[in-house]
């Protein structure tokens, strides 16, 4: 009984339990239909108020417009009028103002009529006194000419001999004013020059006396014996061959006693050559083999003396940072010679003279120095490339990277290209002083003979000269002038003259002094 009970319970708990969940759900139901009609309600309510505002704000803007078009009209009517009543205002100014014009360029135009009257009422009176002036004129002419001719008649001259007299008179007034005047600013600006030159100059020649060592074309082998000649040229001349082959020079055997000659242009070349002839004679040893194992020896001996010789001159000069190459080319100078007269003695003389004038003018030393020890770097190898020698040292120093003021002054030193720099100044002055130094070089007999020969003849070529007399071993010309024909101041004249042929036609080392000798001598007898 108690389980059946039990049961129904649970049944009815169960069903109670369903009918809550009913009516949770149809509640539910209930409150969700509920909202969304509230909701509709009032979304449609909250969309009569927005048409509603709507149509009040198209009917406020509606008549706002109309208010503002109402405006506009009327300012635009007022803007219209006031431009209306601006134009008419410029239009009555512009009017009056072309009223003025009119008035003004019709006042010009009476004014420009009485000036056409009065011009050609001017033109008139100016045809008649042309025609006046044309009278007088013929009249003065004639006047003119009667008088000439009175002129002539009393003077016993005709016009143009009395201009080719005057003409004469006034060339030879200025010629003797121009001469006066230069021979006194020559000799004024002589003496100041002369001066100071003169005390550089022998400041720089006492402070450097180099000795200049002569080289020829030649070079003479001592033997022990003459026997030794005929292993020199070896059997049917073998070694002679070989030994010239090698060494590209010539060697002479001839009758001299005890002697060899080596004969070539290249001083390198000879002095290799000098260099294994003495290594042989000392070995005693004379065949090909031997001759060429020599020769190697010799040139190595000479590249290395050359190499030396160009580090001791710059060493000497002081000067530092030059190229190898540089370096080289100055020590073959060692080996090369211009007039009798040892080029890298010449060039060390030069580099110490440009230093020491330098210094005297107030310059800084260093780079005249350098300039003047490379300035005949071109002697070095001017065998191999064509050319003058200061162009090709220009060229190879400026490629082995010198500065652009030893360029110059290198390419300059012989006036081949204008002097631009002080330094090139110096260096050609220091140039010339070493090559005129007396005891610094030696001529041939031949070529002093015809030195002298050409200054002499160039001297007697210009008229009035008597004679010339090259003296001091041409470094002056003495000139004897006819007294009749030249005067004093056509002396000084004729000195300049032969003084410019003379710097265009020669070449010379240094300067010549031309002296002009005239003096007038009266004879008599005694009977």
């Amino acid at each position: 009984m108690s389980a059946e009970l039990c049961s129904a319970y649970f049944y009815r708990e169960g069903v109670i339990e369903i009918i809550y969940a009913i009516v949770g759900v149809v509640a539910l139901l209930l409150g969700l239909v509920g909202g969304f009609l509230g909701r509709k309600y009032m979304a449609e309510a909250r969309i009569d108020t927005a048409e509603a505002l709507a149509k009040k704000l198209v009917t406020d803007a509606e008549r706002e417009s109309d208010n503002l078009k109402r405006e506009a009209q009327v300012e635009a009517k007022d803007e219209v009028l006031s431009m209306k009543a601006d134009a008419d205002r410029e239009i009555k100014s512009r009017r009056s103002d072309f009223q003025r014009q009119e008035r003004r360029l019709t006042q010009r135009e009476e004014s420009l009529e009485a000036k056409e009257v009065e011009a050609e009422k001017r033109d008139k009176r100016i045809a008649a006194w042309e025609e006046h002036l044309k009278s007088q004129e013929s009249k003065l002419m004639k006047a003119a000419a009667e008088q000439k001719k009175l002129l002539e008649k009393v003077a016993r001259m005709t016009t143009q001999e009395a201009k080719d007299y005057l003409m004469a008179s006034v060339v030879d007034d200025v010629k003797r004013e121009s001469a006066v005047f230069i021979k006194e600013e020559e000799s004024r600006a002589r003496e100041e020059a002369e001066k100071r030159a003169r005390k550089i100059i022998s400041l720089a020649i006492q402070r450097c006396a180099s000795e200049h060592v002569a080289e020829t074309t030649v070079s003479v082998v001592p033997l022990p014996g003459d026997e030794m000649k005929g292993r020199i040229i070896g059997r049917e001349g073998r070694n002679i061959r070989t030994f010239e082959n090698l060494t590209g020079i010539n060697l002479i055997i001839d009758d001299t006693p005890e002697a060899v000659i080596l004969s070539s242009f290249d001083p390198v070349r000879r002095e290799i050559a000098r260099l294994t002839l003495e290594k042989l004679i000392s070995d005693g040893r004379i065949q090909p083999a031997r001759i060429e194992e020599m020769y190697e020896k010799s040139k190595a001996e000479v590249e290395n003396e050359i190499r030396e010789a160009g580090e001791e001159a710059a060493f000497e000069v002081g000067i530092h940072n030059l190229n190898k190459e540089l370096v080289r080319a100055l020590g073959r100078l060692k080996y090369r010679t211009s007039y009798g007269q040892n080029v890298l003695m010449h060039s060390l003389e030069v580099a110490h003279l440009s230093g020491i004038m330098a210094a005297e003018l107030g310059l800084d030393p260093k780079l005249p120095k350098r300039a003047g020890m490379l300035h005949d770097i071109g002697k070095a190898i001017d065998h191999e490339v064509e050319g003058s020698h200061a162009l090709i040292g220009a060229e190879l120093t400026k490629r082995l990277g010198e500065a652009g003021t030893i360029t110059h002054a290198v390419e300059a030193h012989h006036g081949e290209v204008e002097v631009k720099t002080i330094e090139a100044v110096l260096v050609q002055a220091a140039d010339a002083i070493s090559a005129a130094r007396p005891g610094a070089r030696r001529e041939t007999l031949e070529s002093y003979i015809k030195r002298l020969e050409k200054l002499e003849t160039l001297a007697d070529s210009f008229q009035g000269v008597e004679k010339a007399y090259a003296m001091q071993a041409g470094r002056e010309i003495r000139i004897v002038v006819q007294s009749d024909s030249v005067d004093d101041l056509g002396s000084a004249t004729l000195a300049r003259d032969i003084a410019k042929e003379v710097e265009e036609q020669l070449d010379y080392p240094g300067q010549i002094k031309i002296t002009v000798i005239r003096e007038t001598r009266v004879v008599e007898y005694a009977k």
